[in-house]
């Protein structure tokens, strides 16, 4: 009889984990080189929330492992109003540009590898952008994550506005 306790698969997350970007870095050491991984994870349920995070390791395996636990401590909420954003847009931060705006039913999610990766994860499922600055995917991707998150907030305080009248 063959144990197969190794073939068991692990409990299915209610999160899609995406991996961005796997980066071999090196570092010059007295004792020679020393070389780690890093890891951009975007993890989203695909019904609001999404999370990025960046593990460092010095196994591909390990980073993904802390990219996932960073990515689930820094979830956002994002607003999806049949299935599509409330408004426009515009976000700079650093070098990254990017914009985002809303796209009627049908015409799915147009945008670029990274900032595909991030709106597909929150369950956006029409969605037009592009992006304006840099071509860098961890900057792209933590732009789009801080335009998600601006998004919540500014249609958070109009839900409040038009609430208290």
């Amino acid at each position: 009889m063959m144990n197969t306790g190794f073939l068991q698969k692990k409990p299915q997350s209610e999160f899609e984990e995406k991996i961005i970007q796997v980066n071999r870095v090196s570092k010059k050491t007295k004792g020679g080189n020393k070389i780690g991984f890093s890891v951009l994870m975007v993890i989203g349920n695909k019904k609001g929330k999404v999370g990025v995070g960046l593990g460092k390791a010095l196994d591909v395996s390990s980073a993904i492992r802390k990219g996932v636990a960073l990515a689930k401590k820094h979830m956002i909420d994002v607003p999806i109003v049949n299935g599509t954003i409330p408004f426009e847009l515009l976000v700079k931060l650093g070098a990254a540009k990017i914009l985002l705006k809303p796209a009627p039913k049908g015409s799915g999610v147009i945008a670029g590898g990274a900032v595909r990766s991030v709106v597909s994860a929150a369950g956006i499922e029409n969605i037009s952008s592009k992006v304006l600055g840099t071509k860098n995917k961890a900057s792209n991707v933590y732009t789009a994550m801080e335009a998600l998150k601006r998004l919540g907030q500014r249609y958070r305080n109009i839900k409040e506005a038009s609430a208290n009248k």
